[in-house]
Protein backbone atom coordinates (compact mmCIF):
# COMPACT_ATOMS: atom_id res chain seq x y z
CA UNK A 1 0.00 0.00 0.00
CA UNK A 2 1.22 3.12 -0.97
CA UNK A 3 1.04 6.53 0.66
CA UNK A 4 -0.70 8.09 -1.97
CA UNK A 5 -3.45 5.95 -1.22
CA UNK A 6 -4.34 6.57 1.77
CA UNK A 7 -6.72 9.65 1.46
CA UNK A 8 -8.76 7.62 -0.62
CA UNK A 9 -8.80 4.43 2.04
CA UNK A 10 -9.88 6.92 4.81
CA UNK A 11 -12.66 8.39 2.64
CA UNK A 12 -13.96 5.01 1.82
CA UNK A 13 -13.77 4.32 5.14
CA UNK A 14 -15.53 7.64 6.44
CA UNK A 15 -18.31 6.84 3.77
CA UNK A 16 -18.80 3.18 4.88
CA UNK A 17 -18.85 4.14 8.70
CA UNK A 18 -21.25 6.94 7.93
CA UNK A 19 -23.87 4.52 5.87
CA UNK A 20 -23.93 2.11 8.53
CA UNK A 21 -24.76 4.36 10.83
CA UNK A 22 -27.33 5.99 8.39
CA UNK A 23 -29.23 2.52 8.47
CA UNK A 24 -29.83 3.05 11.96
CA UNK A 25 -28.68 -0.91 13.05
CA UNK A 26 -29.10 -0.46 16.42
CA UNK A 27 -32.03 1.84 16.66
CA UNK A 28 -30.16 4.53 18.39
CA UNK A 29 -31.91 7.15 16.66
CA UNK A 30 -35.28 8.39 15.49
CA UNK A 31 -35.13 10.05 11.80
CA UNK A 32 -34.67 13.51 13.01
CA UNK A 33 -32.07 16.10 12.60
CA UNK A 34 -29.58 13.76 13.05
CA UNK A 35 -30.57 11.37 11.13
CA UNK A 36 -30.68 13.89 8.45
CA UNK A 37 -27.09 15.55 9.24
CA UNK A 38 -26.15 11.61 8.70
CA UNK A 39 -27.23 11.53 5.54
CA UNK A 40 -25.68 15.04 4.50
CA UNK A 41 -22.49 13.61 5.90
CA UNK A 42 -22.95 10.39 3.96
CA UNK A 43 -23.68 12.15 0.56
CA UNK A 44 -20.28 14.35 1.10
CA UNK A 45 -17.91 11.30 2.39
CA UNK A 46 -19.52 10.00 -0.94
CA UNK A 47 -18.29 12.97 -2.77
CA UNK A 48 -14.51 12.88 -1.49
CA UNK A 49 -14.42 8.99 -2.14
CA UNK A 50 -15.97 9.79 -5.79
CA UNK A 51 -13.17 12.84 -6.27
CA UNK A 52 -10.39 10.53 -5.41
CA UNK A 53 -11.25 7.69 -7.93
CA UNK A 54 -11.84 10.69 -10.37
CA UNK A 55 -8.06 11.97 -9.86
CA UNK A 56 -6.68 8.38 -9.90
CA UNK A 57 -4.15 7.45 -12.66
CA UNK A 58 -2.06 4.55 -13.90
CA UNK A 59 1.50 5.50 -13.35
CA UNK A 60 2.41 1.73 -15.66
CA UNK A 61 1.06 -1.30 -16.78
CA UNK A 62 0.89 -3.53 -14.05
CA UNK A 63 -0.90 -0.57 -12.21
CA UNK A 64 -3.57 -0.14 -14.73
CA UNK A 65 -3.98 -3.75 -14.63
CA UNK A 66 -4.46 -3.69 -10.93
CA UNK A 67 -6.72 -0.90 -11.65
CA UNK A 68 -9.18 -2.91 -13.89
CA UNK A 69 -9.22 -5.74 -11.59
CA UNK A 70 -10.39 -3.52 -8.27
CA UNK A 71 -12.65 -2.00 -10.81
CA UNK A 72 -14.15 -5.68 -12.05
CA UNK A 73 -14.41 -6.71 -8.39
CA UNK A 74 -16.14 -3.64 -7.19
CA UNK A 75 -18.62 -4.22 -10.34
CA UNK A 76 -19.36 -7.78 -10.03
CA UNK A 77 -19.77 -7.49 -6.06
CA UNK A 78 -22.44 -4.23 -6.16
CA UNK A 79 -24.57 -5.94 -8.79
CA UNK A 80 -23.89 -9.44 -6.75
CA UNK A 81 -25.46 -7.67 -3.72
CA UNK A 82 -28.04 -5.84 -5.59
CA UNK A 83 -29.09 -9.10 -7.85
CA UNK A 84 -29.08 -10.52 -4.18
CA UNK A 85 -31.42 -8.15 -2.87
CA UNK A 86 -33.77 -8.57 -6.13
CA UNK A 87 -34.21 -11.89 -5.38
CA UNK A 88 -35.20 -11.46 -1.58
CA UNK A 89 -37.22 -9.00 -2.57
CA UNK A 90 -39.03 -10.86 -5.09
CA UNK A 91 -39.77 -13.87 -3.03
CA UNK A 92 -41.58 -11.47 -0.37
CA UNK A 93 -43.76 -9.98 -3.36
CA UNK A 94 -42.36 -6.63 -3.81
CA UNK A 95 -39.25 -5.70 -5.58
CA UNK A 96 -37.63 -2.08 -4.88
CA UNK A 97 -37.53 -0.29 -8.07
CA UNK A 98 -34.36 1.41 -7.19
CA UNK A 99 -32.75 -2.06 -6.95
CA UNK A 100 -33.64 -2.79 -10.67
CA UNK A 101 -32.93 1.08 -11.22
CA UNK A 102 -29.73 0.87 -9.56
CA UNK A 103 -28.57 -3.00 -11.58
CA UNK A 104 -29.30 -1.02 -14.78
CA UNK A 105 -27.53 1.93 -14.34
CA UNK A 106 -24.23 -0.30 -13.63
CA UNK A 107 -24.58 -2.19 -16.38
CA UNK A 108 -25.11 0.53 -18.91
CA UNK A 109 -22.50 2.31 -17.06
CA UNK A 110 -20.10 -0.48 -17.73
CA UNK A 111 -21.19 -0.68 -21.51
CA UNK A 112 -20.97 2.59 -22.34
CA UNK A 113 -17.53 3.26 -20.64
CA UNK A 114 -16.20 0.29 -22.10
CA UNK A 115 -17.45 1.59 -25.52
CA UNK A 116 -15.65 5.22 -24.52
CA UNK A 117 -12.78 3.99 -23.69
CA UNK A 118 -12.58 1.50 -27.59
CA UNK A 119 -13.34 4.61 -29.32
CA UNK A 120 -11.38 7.41 -27.81
CA UNK A 121 -7.98 6.11 -25.39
Amino acid sequence: MTKDMMPEIVSALIFCVLAVFLLNPMGLWMPSMAHMTMLALSAVAFGAFIVFILRESAKDERDAVHRSAAGRAAFLAGSAVLILGIIVQNSMHRIDPWLVVALIAMVVGKVVARIWSTLYR
